[in-house]
């Protein structure tokens, strides 16, 4: 009773020894863990940070325009009906879909390596010994039964069923299992990530598109009016009131307008093709209010709290899943330090006549096996791998660290640019006001002799470049809260 007391603490002192032999030799890594910290708000400014009013605002407006759905945010139906053809057509975002399928069925690869592996098996063969052979002899001198000799050649058939099963017990094929289902997971967010970029560079050529046509328009309409002061000046001309100086360059302001007729018509077809592309189909005129443009006011849109991003922005939520992962894989590659369990077992019929095959118990054999293995001598392979999936964890963490900032930032970017524009907005208005009243006075101070005609042509031009910078800054305007709301993490849900 004693000696089998002592050999089972024998035995117990020896499998701790070599476990603890093992966890010994496992190489010391450098750990880093995810500074996942961000500011209170979107605002740089300390006063305005301190300032009473803004705490109290801060406070308060915690709702996030994220979380409004795309076919609400966007009112345009022109629009909208080209962002639901580009959420179906888009081929990079298809691509995307089938990635996430490959993730899926990687869940299930990664699920049967943890499972007992169950398999039938049948076969049939020949076997003839050589004759001055140890099998040679002893088939030579050996019956199957009396007075009956092994045949020759020998027939073999089989028929059974054999199991195999790796014994987890460290965890490493559980663990490699749930970096699967988290690398899944951020295949998931990635889409999510595509689909709110695929919305945003539809909304944003789709405004360029409506910008391209009013400055087309402006142009014809600025044609208009430079030929008719043309022709004015040409009139002045027969009444010698000008030189010819003055009517070729009437005319070559006339000529330089024109050609900006055809940049803006080619610009145009650009971006309608860049569309087409988007949401997958060959070029073909995109359906559009350009006249609506002028008149769109950008909504108000609330940015929230900073720390609804992790929330919100599918790449930061991406970046966390893939960090999870990564941190799994490292505790996959240490449990390849330490001894492994492996169990197999058989059982089936054989024999050398199919009429003696199912013959019980005669023809029948079985077979329980358990194994121990573990790395000994020469683990540099093992060492590499765990050393490299501790470097990736680390670069894990700073992509997450990393992409939480350019979101931050991002919104920062767009929350003082949608203001900045509002006010430049205004400011640019006045000025095509008051240069589009000039053009009518300058023609006739012009008529009158008490000006130029290159006070004419300057205020023409300036006009012109002031309209163009008026729907150039609205076509910023939109794009802003386009952006804005692709910052924020609007547009996948």
């Amino acid at each position: 009773m004693n000696r089998t007391k002592n050999s089972r603490i024998f035995n117990s002192i020896a499998v701790s020894f070599i476990v603890l032999m093992f966890t010994a030799c496992v190489p010391s890594l450098v750990e880093k863990t995810a500074d996942a910290s961000v500011p209170a708000n979107y605002h740089n400014s300390q006063d305005t940070l301190n300032s009473p009013e803004y705490a109290n605002e801060a406070v308060q407006d915690t709702i996030n325009s994220a979380q409004v759905n795309w076919k609400e945010f966007f009112t345009d139906p022109y629009l909208n009906k080209l962002i639901e053809i580009g959420l179906e057509n888009n081929q990079e975002l298809n691509i995307t879909l089938q990635e996430i399928m490959i993730s899926q069925n990687e869940i299930q690869a990664r699920k049967g390596e943890y499972l007992p592996y169950l398999g039938l098996r049948a076969g049939a063969g020949l076997d003839k010994a050589a004759e001055y052979t140890r099998d040679g002899a002893v088939e030579e001198n050996l019956n199957i039964r009396e007075e009956e000799a092994f045949p020759e050649p020998l027939p073999d058939y089989m028929i059974g069923a054999y199991a195999t099963w790796e014994v987890d017990i460290w965890g490493k094929l559980h663990n490699a299992k749930k970096a699967s289902v988290l690398r899944y997971l951020s295949s998931v967010e990635g889409k999510n990530f595509m689909v709110t970029n695929l919305i945003a560079e539809i909304a944003n050529s789709y405004y360029e598109l409506l910008a391209l046509d009013n400055q087309l328009a402006i142009v014809e309409r600025n044609i208009d009016i430079q030929s008719n002061a043309l022709k004015i000046v040409r009139l002045q001309k027969q009444a010698a009131r000008v030189t010819e100086l003055a009517v070729k360059k009437f005319e070559a302001e006339v000529f330089k307008t024109r050609s900006l007729q055809f940049k803006f018509k080619q610009q145009i077809v650009e971006t309608e093709n860049r569309i087409n592309f988007l949401i997958g189909r060959y070029p073909q005129p995109i359906e559009r209010n350009a006249e609506a443009f002028v008149d769109l006011i950008p909504t108000h849109i609330k940015a929230g709290i900073p720390s609804q991003l992790l929330e919100n922005r599918p790449d930061v939520k991406q970046a966390e899943l893939d960090l999870k992962a990564a941190e799994l894989d490292i505790q996959v590659a240490k449990a390849r330090f330490y001894p492994s369990l492996g169990i197999s077992a058989s059982l089936g019929y054989q024999a050398f006549n199919p009429k003696y095959l199912l013959k019980t118990p005669q023809s029948l054999l079985y077979s329980l096996a358990g194994d121990i293995t573990a790395p000994l001598i020469n683990r540099n392979a093992i060492k590499a791998d765990y050393q490299s999936a501790n470097a990736m964890q680390i670069q894990a963490v700073y992509n997450y660290e990393r992409t939480v900032l350019n979101a931050y930032i991002e919104v920062a970017n767009q929350v003082s640019k949608i203001d900045n524009l509002g006010s430049s907005y205004d400011l640019i208005a006045n000025q095509v006001a008051a240069l589009t009243k000039s053009i009518d006075i300058s023609n006739d101070l012009f008529k009158n002799a008490r000006a130029d005609y290159m006070e004419v042509l300057l205020t023409q031009r300036d006009a012109l470049e002031s309209k163009f910078e008026l729907i150039e800054t609205k076509k910023e305007q939109m794009n802003a809260l386009v952006n804005m709301y692709q910052a924020l993490g609007g547009g996948w849900n």
